[in-house]
């Protein structure tokens, strides 16, 4: 079953700027990589997603309904963190979860507790006292907390230091043992790989590359020749590296990184 489903999407802010022709489908309990920098495109589709901006063409939709024109019937199964969090600055973090708690009409605060113990997030903080990591711990679980069906998250650790990186992934892997289908903007390629099925670049608005992660590597695979002093140095060579011995010479296939495959496409480059 597609759950997530943006088909031929297009919307035009000029000629040259915009997104264009993007297609993405992800699957009931699969989560899907999107990368690319600034500008690029990804916070502009994720936007047709959440029923901000109507397409120019194309459509998207969520459990099958038109994120447009249905998307008050959307809300209650998705969680969304946004690239940029606006909080009301005068709130405590407790107050905030209890606003959006009354805003979903959500009773049991069982999970939120376990997201709140996950994250270390001190809730009694004022938020326009809260550190930039802190105000992202408290996006994350305003986002989890009513466990919602679909999770569509643009930089989602984006301030967290390593140790509250790794907790973020620990809880999209269970996210996803739960069927969870998730939606997932960064642009940290470790991130990417340990919790993403599939992934799609963008540049410029474009799709450039679209597959799932492993096969993605093996399309940009890399094959060396080794030249060795002797054959017995090419035969334990060939051992430990897993290669093909050829007299005093051995080949070696290395599968790309995503990081690497990232910059085959954008040269070193930025769209912003």
């Amino acid at each position: 079953m597609k759950v997530i489903d943006i088909d031929h999407l297009t919307h035009k802010f000029s000629e040259t700027s915009g997104i264009f022709d993007i297609d993405i489908q992800v699957k009931e309990g699969e989560s899907f990589g999107f990368l690319g920098p600034n500008g690029a495109g990804k916070t502009t589709t994720i936007r047709h997603l959440l029923g901000y901006i109507r397409p120019h063409s194309g459509t998207t939709q969520i459990l099958g309904k038109d994120t447009w024109y249905q998307a008050d019937e959307i809300q209650d199964y998705l969680g969304y963190v946004p690239g940029e969090i606006a909080f009301f600055d005068e709130m405590t973090g407790t107050e905030f979860l209890k606003f959006i708690q009354k805003y979903r009409g959500l009773k049991n605060v069982t999970l939120q507790k376990e997201l709140i113990d996950r994250f270390e997030l001190d809730t009694k903080t004022v938020i326009k006292k809260m550190s930039k990591g802190t105000k992202q711990k408290l996006g994350l679980v305003s986002a989890f907390m009513h466990d919602p069906q679909v999770l569509i998250l643009d930089e989602p650790t984006s301030g967290l230091d390593p140790l509250m990186q790794n907790r973020f992934v620990d809880l999209v892997q269970q996210e996803q043992k739960k069927g969870k289908t998730l939606l997932i903007s960064s642009h940290l390629f470790e991130e990417v790989e340990r919790t993403c099925h599939q992934v799609a670049i963008i540049r410029a608005g474009h799709i450039v590359a679209k597959d799932n992660i492993e096969n993605l590597r093996a399309q940009h695979m890399r094959t060396y020749q080794v030249t060795l002093p002797s054959e017995s140095e090419a035969l334990a060579f060939a051992k430990d590296y897993h290669g093909e011995q050829i007299g005093n010479q051995v080949k070696v296939s290395k599968t790309a990184s995503l990081e690497s495959i990232f910059l085959h496409y954008y040269g070193g480059d930025d769209d912003e």
